[in-house]
């Protein structure tokens, strides 16, 4: 019996599977460098600006806010989304925390482009308010410093918050 072989055979080859497992690897890697260029092209990897020095005042840091906790000072602020910047400031007695000198910034936590610089005025007594650019909404963060008119050196409150604003 005679057997005839055809020479052009359809389907599946050992070619063909290597094409295929190489494709496939080949289509992963490239994703992969996409991925790994714009990781690394839009984060710098810096989470804070001047680490090593902020770490040697570590201690500090914490004293101060041990004193801060101490005096009792007690905050309520409110940015509304026409841009108005207000801060009320009470002691543990209820009573409003006059004479500061408030300045800060109020901008979007992943980057510095948007940061405003805040300069705080004294309204009535207690309140101290700042008008900024009408913000969009989402994630902001305002950071903010309070000294003492009598000592203009030394900070007396210091303030960081995380504000969602919604449309």
């Amino acid at each position: 019996m005679n057997t005839v072989r055809p020479e052009n055979v359809e389907g599946l080859k050992g070619r063909h599977v290597l094409m295929a497992f190489l494709g496939f690897f080949l289509v992963v890697f490239a994703v992969n460098g996409v991925f790994l260029y714009s990781a690394i092209s839009t984060y710098t990897g810096i989470v804070s600006v001047e680490p090593y020095r902020k770490g040697l005042n570590y201690n500090q840091r914490i004293a101060a806010d041990e004193a801060q906790k101490a005096q009792g000072w007690e905050d309520a602020l409110e940015v509304t989304r026409g841009g108005q910047v207000t801060l009320r400031l009470t002691n543990r007695l209820g009573a409003p925390v006059e004479g500061q000198s408030i300045t800060g910034t109020f901008g979007r936590p992943s980057t510095a482009q948007h940061d405003e610089k805040l300069a705080l005025i004294e309204e009535q007594p207690g309140i101290y308010t700042a008008r900024i650019a009408p913000p969009e909404s989402g994630a902001w963060v305002v950071a903010i410093e309070a000294r003492s008119l009598a000592a203009p050196s030394e900070i007396t409150y210091q303030l960081r918050k995380r504000l969602w604003l919604k449309p």
